[in-house]
């Protein structure tokens, strides 16, 4: 009789379920044999993120991740060039050390940099999914533009001149091609929202005002965010500039460069390239470069001049209209194939000359007026026309301090412009004058009808909009059918006499002619023949019933006890979806009360003025 023999199996070998799925982050970082400055550097280039199983073997007080995504990090090529880096960073520190500057700098110069060309390639495969995930890119991006350079927080100059480079570039693209769609000013900074590609895309950008770096912020990871977010927003705009034919990177006017005046000089240098003629659509960004490279090599002045003598030749100074008016449309594109937002957004402020005053918010005008087709200019050096220029239709200014005016313009406060893009119309300027108290700024993002309060200057708005398509205007306390009663009509004094004798009869014939058709088929689908006699036996019942439904409960008891059957009837989980979903109506209407209540409170106070 043959005994079996069990092999003996060493404890801990065998694992299964989520022991064999997921490690905590210590073991991970034993496994990349790497520190944990690295390993989360790693993770957030790669896009690698926490998971939560559902059975926690090692405690609740771990952080976990899934094992196939450590054996993805554990054969990056990343991670040997940042191994490299940090040996030669020792090798930088150990020559400072011994004091020999000759070779800590010979070895600055041959120290290895990374390349995220084929990590982005890896995580945005398509275009399409790089521009949906450019939202934080271009917040954090703007944020960083505006940033003091500290050495201490490891934030160099280098860095925000960059930043601020590519955020010119975006701006710039989004100006030439109209694509701007919403601004809302508020207290954290600007909102915008372009639409590029069919993708709506909302970013943020602070006040032009002196930035406070707080203590408790983690710079560090935001540095290696900003690390990836520059390389793929330099892609992205390469692939932008290409398709209105402009080559990247653009070489910019550097007297304007100097005045800070990026976005000015990225406009100009764009209009400038990007109008080529229809007769030769061969003629690409490749054959502009070999055209300026050919300058430059034949004459001895110097670089910056020859730049600045070609874009002078191409808009001359005499010109300030075509200096920021960029209505031309790349590779001879004709309007028509513009959709209609597009189109809008070019017709806002055409025919209109804005200029800016010192104290209004400059950047963000220089960036919103041009995306919708006027025509801008400040008060300074590089300006494209001055204050006397007597062509201005509207000077914005922010305070009532103004010198001398002129009679040929308006003075209007800066929400105007915001409130105008909006609204896609061009509002009055009566509330907006200096001084006056404008109206409030609402906000383009948040649905009125949805949020179930819809307030006062948003009505106005929504009737400058019919006015302007040549609509029917609604009047407040009048609904739709109001609007339908012809009597009212009259009244209102929107049509004639005549005209509401007409409507008042054709009205009747279609309710007489639909209440005949609705008791035909009431009396067909009864199965019986409809007949004048059949509509007094109809009404004597009605008659006789009416007493016995006195008795009977109210529809609202009726449709309150179905709910409750059905809230009875439901799981545990739904149930709560269900609750949650009330609550949330409740504190909804509660907050639209507090509204109303509030609007009551304002405008009886102002009676009481008066």
């Amino acid at each position: 009789m043959t005994r079996k023999i069990k092999h003996y199996r060493p404890p801990g070998k065998k694992k299964e379920g989520n022991a064999a799925r997921f490690v905590t982050r210590s073991q991970a970082v034993k496994q990349l044999q790497c520190n944990l400055t690295l390993f989360r550097k790693l993770c957030i280039l790669k896009g690698i993120f926490p998971r939560e199983p559902k059975k926690k073997v090692k405690g609740n007080h771990h952080t976990y991740y899934h094992l196939k995504d450590i054996a993805y990090l554990q054969h990056e090529p990343l991670l040997e060039k940042f191994r490299e880096i940090r040996a030669y960073q020792k090798k930088i520190k150990k020559a400072l050390a011994k004091k020999d500057n000759d070779q800590a700098i010979r070895l600055q110069t041959r120290q290895p940099t990374p390349s995220y060309d084929k990590v982005i390639l890896q995580r945005y495969p398509k275009f399409v999914d790089a521009l949906r995930d450019l939202d934080d890119c271009l917040t954090l991006v703007h944020l960083f533009a505006v940033l003091p350079a500290i050495e201490r927080l490891k934030i160099d100059v280098e860095c925000v001149h960059n930043c601020r480079r590519l955020s010119h570039e975006w701006q710039a693209y989004i100006v030439r091609t109209h694509k701007l769609r919403k601004v809302f000013v508020s207290v954290k900074g600007i909102y915008y929202q372009a639409e590029v590609e069919g993708q709506n895309i909302t970013w943020l950008t602070p006040h032009a005002m002196q930035q406070v770096l707080p203590d408790d912020v983690n710079y560090n990871v935001m540095l290696t965010f900003l690390e990836l977010y520059q390389n793929l927003l330099g892609f992205v705009n390469f692939r932008l500039y290409h398709t209105i034919n402009v080559e990247y990177p653009p070489i910019l006017d550097p007297q304007l460069e100097a005045l800070a005046e990026g976005l000015y000089a990225l406009s100009r240098y764009i209009d400038a390239h990007s109008s080529v003629p229809t007769e030769e659509p061969k003629a690409s960004s490749s054959s502009l470069s070999q055209q300026v490279r050919a300058q430059v090599e034949g004459t001895e002045t110097e670089e910056s001049e020859i730049r600045l003598a070609q874009l002078q030749h191409q808009l001359p100074s005499n010109e300030p209209g075509a200096l920021m008016h960029l209505v031309h449309d790349a590779m001879g594109e004709d309007e028509d194939e513009d959709d209609q937002a597009t189109k809008e957004c070019k017709k806002l402020f055409r025919n209109m000359k804005f200029f800016l005053s010192r104290e209004v918010p400059r950047e963000s005008l220089l960036f919103v007026i041009p995306a919708f087709g006027g025509i801008v200019s400040w008060d300074g050096d590089g300006a494209p026309f001055k204050e006397a220029d007597q062509s201005i239709t509207h000077q914005i200014v922010d305070r009532p301090t103004q010198g001398h005016k002129y009679l040929s313009r308006e003075y209007v406060q800066p929400q105007w412009i915001f409130d105008c893009v909006n609204a896609r119309i061009i509002l009055p300027t009566e509330d907006y004058l200096v001084g006056r108290i404008p109206p409030p700024h609402l906000s383009p993002f948040v649905d009125n009808e949805a949020e179930g309060y819809v307030p006062d200057y948003a009505e106005t708005i929504k009737r400058l909009q019919a006015a302007a398509r040549n609509e029917v205007l609604p009047i407040t306390g009048m609904g739709k059918e109001d609007l339908e009663d012809p009597q009212n009509m009259l009244v209102e004094g929107f049509i004639s006499r005549t005209e509401a004798i007409e409507a008042a009869e054709r009205k009747q014939k279609m309710e007489a002619l639909e209440k005949q058709y609705r008791e035909e088929l009431k009396a067909e689908l009864q199965g019986q023949d409809y007949s004048p006699a059949l509509k007094k036996v109809k009404q004597s019942s009605f008659e006789e019933m009416q007493p016995r439904e006195e008795h009977l409960p109210g529809l609202q008891q009726i449709a309150e006890d179905a709910e409750n059957r059905d809230v009875l009837t439901m799981s545990r989980k739904k149930r709560g979806l269900y609750e949650a979903i009330k609550k949330n109506k409740e504190r909804k209407s509660s907050r639209v009360n507090k509204l109303k209540e509030r609007k009551k409170a304002i405008e009886s106070q102002k009676a009481q003025k008066n």
